[in-house]
């Protein structure tokens, strides 16, 4: 008897933290299922959100790529339909069977390389300038410098076209001194020429704002420590500044070189691409061949080249870049 009743007792205890456990798994799924729920509350907040630009880049970016890559295997007119042709676009234009390609292929390559070094040239060495004046008139000068950027391009381009021209204010200032015209836009070195002028003048503003602001994030003690080393003005800028401000000055060299393989509304707008061929670049060739000459395929043929060569140029930069640029200052 005295064993029977001692039984519930024993139980009891088992039985009551068999029910505790119960209800802590219970409480447990509601919560995992509480995190899971929240969990994809957040993604549909995220998809939402990303939906407006992703829709955009897919419209606008994405599929465009995708249609001038199949046009350019066909023969496509702008106003009409298309003849499958393979690459024969591509063999026409690498063979020379259209000799204007490589003109304006070495017109954009000797462009993009000249522009580039005036550019970094001349804008690191205005930006390193402007450390040394004070600092209401640096201020007033990065300004001024980068008004140019700002202001639409077409515009910049015609205002030089009417400075130079042959009746330009230019040629009629030096007639009044008794100097000659000088065909600025009519000879072929002078339009180039002129055409990098003008492009220097629109850019360098920006370069310049880049350059500023990683000249100014230098650490001033490296700084000081050079000159009391007793470093000269170009030892302590090219053994001390330039390797700090390296990473900087390769973000300007990349974004530099891909705008001066795009240019367009330069040679449009200042000399129409001429005299001759002399300042037809490969994008205002492909705008032509597009629009003015109707062959839609060959002008995607020779935007794919030139996507092509701007990623081969930016890769090459990217795997030289180990043996100049410093990301440890």
């Amino acid at each position: 008897m005295s064993v029977d009743m001692a039984k519930p007792d024993r139980s009891a205890p088992l039985g009551a933290a068999t029910g505790g456990g119960g209800a802590r798994a219970s409480k447990n799924v509601r919560n995992a299922r509480a995190r899971d729920g929240g969990k994809r509350g957040e993604g549909l907040r995220a998809l939402a959100y990303l939906t407006p630009g992703m829709s955009g880049f897919l419209l606008f970016i994405v599929l465009p790529l995708i249609a001038s890559l199949a046009i350019s295997f066909y023969d496509w007119s702008l106003f009409g339909g298309g003849r499958f042709v393979g690459v024969e676009n591509y063999r026409r234009m690498l063979s020379g069977e259209d000799p204007a390609f490589w003109t304006v292929m070495r017109n954009t390559v000797v462009f993009a390389a000249c522009y580039t070094a005036a550019n970094l040239v001349i804008s690191l060495g205005l930006s390193y300038w402007l450390q040394r004046v004070p600092e209401w008139l640096s201020r007033v000068l990065r300004v001024i410098f980068f008004i140019p950027v700002v202001t639409p391009m077409v515009g910049n381009a015609l205002i030089w076209r009417l400075l130079l021209s042959d009746q330009g204010v230019v040629n009629s200032a030096l007639e009044k001194v008794g100097i000659s015209p000088v065909p600025f836009l009519n000879h072929p070195a002078l339009a180039m020429g002129s055409l990098l002028v003008m492009s220097l003048w629109q850019g360098l503003g920006y370069n310049i704002v880049v350059l500023t602001a990683g000249l100014n994030g230098l650490n001033t003690s490296v700084l000081e420590a050079a000159t009391i080393d007793g470093c000269t003005g170009a030892q302590r800028f090219f053994k001390v500044v330039f390797p700090m401000i390296s990473p900087t000055v390769f973000f300007c060299t990349v974004m530099t070189i891909i705008g001066a393989f795009k240019v367009f509304a330069q040679p449009y707008f200042l000399t129409l691409g001429g005299p001759g061929e002399s300042t037809n670049t490969i994008v205002l060739s492909l705008y032509r061949n597009g629009f003015s000459f109707d062959k839609l395929g060959y002008a995607s043929s020779m935007a794919w080249v030139l996507f092509v060569i701007v990623m081969t140029v930016t890769a090459l930069q990217f795997a030289g870049q180990k043996k100049w640029v410093n990301y440890d200052a």
